[in-house]
């Protein structure tokens, strides 16, 4: 899961991004207006935090931005604006919660949870396909309803698909969403075929009904075999 945290006060966005990266997040940052329009241009995110206040731009210009776009992240608005009219707007224009400074970070953990489990899985505490399941609560893996342990990265990527069955991903989408967009950076994507081998082979052992396929030339998908 990938989260955009636009935020230009430096103390909060440490304090979030490393909260959030405990909770196993991807986190990307950015500072000013400016710099999230470039990130949301390149990149999705399951989640962006957005402050009201920037030094550069009004943060619901940006929410208006977004939604006119056609942009599928869940948006939380993180203002020290608590007055009904900001809250009112911003869920007027599509936000999907409004969460007012200061805050605990538990509450932010817990609103970021929220969201995209409504965004993705209809609110459910779990997503399965075949007779593979991810309970939320715990992070866990069960395939035939016996507990499979992956590691952190396995975990990411089963996720991912498994939000996206049928779809064919190519390896750039998939290494930005569990990586993060620093990914552009590297060589090549040996470290993602690592991980897809190893996730296809527990897999493989544990008897799931669902493979990771590759598609030649394009990337991979995730099927039912039976």
């Amino acid at each position: 899961m990938k989260i955009l945290i636009i935020e230009d006060e430096n103390s909060l966005m440490e304090l979030m991004t490393r909260a959030l990266t405990k909770e196993g997040y991807v986190i990307e940052q950015a500072v000013t207006f400016r710099d999230a329009e470039n990130k949301l241009a390149v990149y999705d995110y399951d989640c962006i935090l957005l402050d009201i206040m920037l030094p550069d731009g009004n943060g619901l210009q940006l929410l208006e931005q977004l939604k006119a776009q056609g942009k599928q992240g869940s948006i939380i608005i993180i203002s020290a604006k608590d007055s009904l009219e900001d809250k009112v707007a911003g869920l007027d224009q599509g936000a999907d919660d409004y969460l007012a400074k200061p805050f605990h970070l538990m509450e932010l953990s817990a609103r970021v949870k929220s969201v995209i489990r409504r965004s993705h899985i209809g609110g459910s505490n779990h997503i399965a396909l075949g007779n593979t399941r991810i309970d939320f609560t715990g992070s866990r893996v069960f395939i035939a309803d016996k507990e499979v342990i992956l590691l952190k990265k396995e975990f990411d990527i089963l996720l991912f698909f498994m939000q996206r069955p049928n779809h064919i991903i190519d390896k750039m989408t998939l290494a930005e969403s569990v990586w993060g967009d620093h990914v552009d950076q590297v060589d090549n994507f040996h470290f993602v075929y690592a991980q897809i081998k190893n996730l296809r082979q527990k897999l493989i052992q544990h008897g799931a009904t669902i493979e990771i396929k590759a598609i030649y030339g394009f990337g991979y998908k995730l099927i039912e075999t039976s």
